[in-house]
């Protein structure tokens, strides 16, 4: 039986899990907002894990056959996000009926009903919406929580109504989206996936009548032409190595628990790692040149000194204050009323950079409210906002070490563009131009990795 190993990463904003076989190959990964229950936070992250690595087990099993086959790896890809969809359709339909349930208690009979039409309206409108973008544009594979994404249409949808709406229908959705969120589920992989094969086939038919009857509607791209008249020839050639994933004991040999809520988490002191030496770690895993790692997550941000063997040499750490962390930019995105990831892409519109002067979480939205009645626009004050995060990170930077070649950007807030684009600048202005810095999509899970890859050597040393 082959051994695998778990590394969980519980964060204060965000709980992350990798599994990675004896080699060291990561072949599930699981992420999930963390907020205010970090158990199921946990248990969310792991599942998630899981379920993906039965999908990877079942690429590398078809290795050779997708190599002369194409078609095989794009059906899987689609039949994974049919799956990552009806997950999301679960959640969606229990958010509805938690919308409904505030609605009844919150509000007088006169706005009752008001408001309760308009929020079945918006679920009816963002469903359809939402599932087109895991089955056609692949939203599964961004990494975006349930929050985020129903948050995004949710407000779009909002703006739509009268003003004087804009706080009750923001009220259903604070008060109900938490205890949703947080709701475990485990699902049976098994009737899950085959339920995915049904919808991806019916997501076939209709393409294969569309391109019939020269439908201009519907956009075909190349791996969905090669798919078209093949799928269920493609199905049955797969069948059985779907049940055998659906089937299979994935077998957790060792896990390994870091990152800020590590002390919460049920596993013995030996499995409990520092959150620096994990990051370290799985840093110097996918970047082996990495001597410098800067790590911004929600709560905290190091910035980590390591040898050529991973191991850190020294750090600095700002644990005292959520100033420039995950945490902070949560706290903007609500002041601004838009999703954690609209954040970023709005900072890189600015045409300038308006200067904060309050590096503290508390004061900041005084100040925020303060420039846009004076004037400034919601960029300018983003891009001032996103400059002054990267500014408080090359301070502890430059007290652990400075930047030394080559350079990692790990952590949940390597994924917002205007950050790395002001880190970019900052260390190569300080630095020197001929800086490597290293940031790729697994970025958000190297201290999962390092956690991993640790329960891994616990076993064969």
């Amino acid at each position: 039986m082959k051994k695998y190993y778990l590394g969980i990463d519980l964060g204060s904003t965000t709980s992350k899990a990798i599994i990675i076989d004896e080699e060291d190959k990561i072949i599930g990964r699981g992420i999930t907002n963390t907020r205010a229950n970090y158990m199921v936070a946990t248990e969310i992250a792991r599942f998630e894990a899981i379920y993906n690595a039965r999908f990877s087990i079942l690429k590398m099993k078809l290795e050779n056959e997708i190599k002369s086959n194409p078609t095989y790896e794009k059906y899987i890809s689609d039949v994974e996000s049919a799956f990552q969809y009806l997950q999301f359709k679960h959640k969606l339909e229990k958010l509805r009926i938690k919308f409904m349930d505030t609605i009844a208690t919150t509000f007088s009979d006169d706005k009752r009903e008001v408001i309760k039409k308009i929020v079945e309206g918006i679920v009816n409108t963002i469903g359809p919406e939402i599932r087109d973008a895991y089955l056609f544009s692949n939203l599964g594979s961004k990494n975006q929580f349930f929050r985020d994404i129903v948050s995004e249409r949710y407000n779009a949808e909002i703006k739509k109504s009268e003003s004087d709406l804009f706080d009750p229908l923001m009220l259903v959705y604070d008060k109900s989206i938490t205890s949703v969120e947080n709701e475990l589920t485990e699902f049976d992989f098994k009737e899950l996936i085959f339920q995915s094969i049904e919808l991806m086939n019916e997501k076939y038919a209709k393409l294969d009548e569309a391109l019939a009857a020269n439908d201009s509607s519907i956009k075909f791209d190349t791996e969905i032409n090669l798919l078209q008249g093949n799928y269920k020839k493609i199905y049955n050639s797969l069948k059985d190595h779907l049940e055998f994933v659906a089937n299979m004991d994935l077998h957790i040999t060792n896990m390994v628990g870091t990152g800020y809520g590590r002390a919460l988490l049920p596993f013995p002191e030996k499995s409990i790692k520092s959150e620096i030496l994990c990051h370290a770690f799985g840093a110097h895993a996918i970047f082996p040149n990495t001597r410098t790692v800067l790590d911004i997550g929600g709560q905290d941000t190091k910035a980590i000194q390591v040898d050529s063997h991973g191991l850190v040499t020294s750090f600095h750490m700002n644990d005292r204050c959520a100033a420039g962390c995950g945490r902070y930019l949560g706290y903007i995105a609500d002041e601004f009323s838009i999703s954690l990831n609209e954040l970023g892409p709005l900072a890189m519109e600015a045409k300038k950079e308006v200067n904060i002067c309050s590096t503290c979480t508390v004061f900041a939205g005084a100040e925020i409210r303060e420039l846009l009645n004076v004037g400034e626009k919601r960029s300018d004050i983003l891009a001032g906002l996103h400059r002054s995060i990267v500014m408080r990170a090359m301070s502890l930077l430059a007290r652990s070490g400075g930047v030394k070649n080559e350079f990692t950007f790990t952590g949940g807030v390597a994924r917002n563009q205007a950050v790395l684009k002001y880190v970019s600048e900052l260390v190569y202005k300080n630095y020197g131009n001929d800086i490597t810095i290293n940031i790729g999509t697994d970025s958000i899970f190297m201290g999962a990795l390092g956690g991993a890859m640790f329960a891994r050597r616990s076993m064969t040393n």
